[in-house]
């Protein structure tokens, strides 16, 4: 994905988002839901009520960029919580637009010990 690199701070809006949002309406849910600057550099996810949609937020310093990913299958990993906005790496954030739930990766099982 091109966008911004690690190091990143990700802000999910925890529940649903109406997707018809563009920048203006997203950028005034990064402020006023939220509590963060829009244009501060941070990366803004948010994800449709179906859960099959998701759009990030991002500001490259010199404009706004929107990414909008529709999955053909399944749903996008998403937090429960009440406090309305959950912290993610720049790693989770990739994850998350994979797809893969950034919360419990599947990294398999240690290789045996033999000895």
């Amino acid at each position: 994905m091109i966008g911004p690199g690690t190091g990143v701070r990700v802000y999910l809006a925890c529940g649903a988002t109406d997707m018809r949002k563009g920048i203006a309406g997203l950028s005034a849910l990064a402020q006023d839901v939220l509590r963060q600057k829009p244009a501060s550099g941070a990366v803004f996810a948010f994800r449709g009520r179906k859960g099959d949609r998701l759009k990030l937020l991002y500001w490259d310093g010199q404009g706004f960029c929107l990414y909008y990913k529709v999955l053909e299958r399944g749903r996008f990993p998403w937090p429960n919580t009440e406090a309305g906005v959950a912290r993610l790496t720049s790693a989770q954030l990739a994850m998350l637009w994979e797809g893969i739930d950034w919360r419990r990766p599947d990294w398999g099982a240690p290789p045996a010990r033999v000895g």
